[in-house]
């Protein structure tokens, strides 16, 4: 549903995603993993349009999307940021609401939909009034998903979407993102730098290295064949970093 291909882009010179192809399809849930600074999140920003790639293009139901077309293309997509993104001097339900309203629709519509999502995140609709502050980060990660979702988005991108958060709170929303994607049936991309998250979250996993992809695959393949040295150092500090905080 969602392909991006042959994408390169660079920053003041510096390459920072190097020649990489991805696809999402409805129901699938695609997780780049690596670590930080390998070009994940530019990836992410160039899928939702924030960022324009230098080379390659983006397709949207096998359809490209040209610079015309962003627009209809982007209503079409949720995007959760790192850290959720909320504006401080909006509600819970205003933040939820953004998009929705941009497009224009009425508030009596938006009430309805915000009802909605809150209730698919498991978010308790007592706290709608309330200010990000005024909400814990758990409850401020569903509050930014209810506002990617709130126009019913085809594909879903997230980046990062729980790694602010403590163990316990990441732990229980992991589970429940899992269960939301199986019950959404949506195309979803994923970016964390955890491998654990990884591979509970995702069907397919993408291991990426200075804006390259050295590595694809099942969960399974990826963490029992690593190919090449750095996979190989990345499953194998993963694997030691899970164990030594045990």
């Amino acid at each position: 549903m969602l392909g991006l291909l042959d994408i390169h882009k660079a920053f003041a010179g510096q390459p920072v995603v190097r020649g990489v192809t991805l696809a999402a399809e409805r129901g699938r849930t695609v997780c780049l993993i690596g670590p930080s600074g390998c070009g994940k999140s530019t990836l992410l920003r160039i899928a939702v349009g924030l960022v324009a790639p230098d080379r390659g293009r983006m397709e949207l139901d096998g359809r490209p999307i040209d610079a015309d077309g962003w627009r209809a293309a982007r209503l079409r997509i949720g995007y959760v940021i790192q850290e959720g993104g909320l504006f401080p001097h909006l509600t819970a339900a205003g933040n939820a609401m953004l998009a929705a309203r941009h497009v224009g629709w009425s508030l009596e519509r938006c009430r309805a939909r915000v009802s909605a999502v809150a209730e698919v995140c498991r978010f308790d609709p007592g706290l709608l009034d309330r200010h990000p502050g005024q909400l814990s980060g758990g409850q401020r990660q569903r509050v930014a998903l209810m506002r990617a979702l709130m126009l019913d988005p085809e594909v879903l991108l997230l980046d990062e979407p729980l790694g602010a958060l403590d163990p316990i709170v990441r732990f229980e929303l992991q589970e429940e993102l899992k269960q939301l994607f199986d019950a959404l049936d949506k195309a979803v991309v994923l970016v964390t730098h955890d491998l654990a998250e990884a591979a509970y979250l995702a069907h397919h996993l993408v291991l990426v290295r200075a804006g390259e992809v050295v590595q694809e695959g099942s969960p399974r393949e990826v963490l029992d064949t690593p190919q090449g040295e750095f996979a190989e150092r990345f499953v194998r500090a993963q694997r030691g970093h899970a164990l030594g905080s045990a």
